[in-house]
C-alpha cells in the first residue's frame, strides 16, 4: 500500500510542478487557461518551454546519475564526474566568446560533451578487463584540462559575453527552447534501459557477483557508460552544468522505493524531472524581475540534503 501511494504521489507531482511553472511567474499569479491575450504569450512562449526543458533536463540527469553509480560503484557518482560537462562547457563557451552564430549553443555543447565521451573510451579501455578506477582517474584528469581551459576562456573573453558564460557554467533555463527531440533519447533511453534492469541490478553487486551470473561485465560497463554519456550530453546542451540532481535524486529513490532499477530508473526520471521544473521556478520568480541560475538553487537544496542523507546512511551502518 505504502509503494502504491509513492508511485501515484510521483505521477502527480510532474503536472502540478507543471502546472506550478505555468502559473507562477515574476509578475505574479495567473491560470494557464487565462482569457489575457498578452499572459497567454508569456505562458504558452516563455513559462512552456522552460518547464518542458526542466522536466527533460532533470529526468536525463537523475537517470545518468543512476547510471554512474552503477557503472563506478560509487555512491557519490554524478553524471559530471568523468568531465563531459567540462568538455560541453568549453565547446560552448568559445561558441559565446567568438560569436559563432551558424552553430546554437546547444549544439557546440553537444558536441563538446561527445567529445570528452570519445576520449573516455579511448583513453581508459586499454587491455584486458575493464576497470573503474582508470575510468574515473581518466574523467577526472580530463575534467581538471577542461576546467583549465574554461578559466583561459573566461580571462580572455570579451566583457560583453562574460555574464552568459557565467551563468550557463552555473546551469541555467533562461533560453532553453522547446524542441520534441529531447523526448525522443529520454523515452527510448528509459525503454532501453528497463529492459536492462536485471543486467544493471547485476552489475551493481559488483565484477565477480556479474561474471557468476553469467554477465559480460565489460561489455555492460561499456553499454552503460555510452548510454549515461549520451544523457549527459543532451541535459548540458540543454541547460549547462546544473548539479545535485544526478546525485541526490537516486538515493532518495533508493530510500523510498529500493535498489531494483525496474522501478528505480523510472522513479528517479519523474522525481528528477519534478525537483528541476520546481527549483527553476522558484528560481526565476522568487526574487522577479531579477532571475537566478538554476543551478545555484540545486546546489543550495542538494548540499545539506546530501548531507543528511549521508548522516542517515553513517547510522544505518
Amino acid at each position: 500500500m505504502t509503494r502504491t501511494l509513492i508511485w501515484l504521489g510521483l505521477a502527480a507531482l510532474a503536472p502540478l510542478s507543471l502546472l506550478l511553472a505555468l502559473s507562477w511567474g515574476s509578475a505574479g499569479w495567473v491560470w494557464p487557461w487565462t482569457d489575457d491575450a498578452a499572459m497567454q504569450r508569456v505562458v504558452l512562449e516563455l513559462r512552456l518551454p522552460r518547464a518542458v526543458a526542466a522536466l527533460v533536463t532533470g529526468a536525463l540527469l537523475a537517470v545518468a546519475g543512476c547510471l554512474m553509480q552503477v557503472l563506478l560503484r560509487n555512491p557519490l557518482a554524478d553524471p559530471y564526474v568523468l568531465g563531459i560537462s567540462g568538455g560541453a562547457a568549453v565547446f560552448a563557451l568559445l561558441g559565446m566568446s567568438l560569436g559563432l552564430s551558424l552553430l546554437p549553443v546547444p549544439l557546440l555543447a553537444f558536441a563538446g560533451a561527445l567529445l570528452t565521451m570519445i576520449l573516455v573510451f579511448v583513453l581508459a579501455r586499454g587491455q584486458g578487463p575493464w576497470s573503474t578506477t582508470r575510468v574515473l582517474l581518466t574523467g577526472v584528469v580530463l575534467a581538471a584540462g577542461w576546467g583549465a581551459v574554461i578559466s583561459l576562456i573566461l580571462a580572455l573573453g570579451p566583457d560583453a559575453s562574460l555574464r552568459s558564460m557565467l551563468f550557463w557554467l552555473m546551469g541555467d533555463l533562461s533560453y532553453a527552447g522547446l524542441s520534441l527531440w529531447w523526448l525522443l533519447p529520454l523515452v527510448l533511453g528509459l525503454a532501453l534501459l528497463w529492459l536492462r534492469a536485471r543486467s544493471l541490478n547485476v552489475m551493481a553487486g559488483g565484477e565477480l557477483q556479474a561474471a557468476l551470473l553469467g554477465e559480460s561485465s565489460k561489455r555492460r560497463f561499456w553499454e552503460i557508460y555510452l548510454v549515461a554519456s549520451l544523457l549527459t550530453a543532451l541535459a548540458v546542451s540543454i541547460a549547462g552544468a546544473i548539479g545535485f540532481v544526478g546525485l541526490i535524486v537516486p538515493h532518495l529513490m533508493r530510500l523510498l522505493i529500493g535498489a531494483d532499477h525496474r522501478r528505480l530508473l523510472p522513479a528517479a526520471a519523474l522525481f528528477g524531472g519534478a525537483f528541476l521544473v520546481l527549483a527553476d521556478t522558484v528560481a526565476r520568480s522568487a526574487l522577479g524581475p531579477r532571475q537566478l541560475p538554476v543551478g545555484v538553487l540545486t546546489a543550495l537544496i542538494g548540499v545539506p540534503l546530501f548531507l543528511l542523507l549521508l548522516n542517515r546512511a553513517v547510522k544505518i551502518r
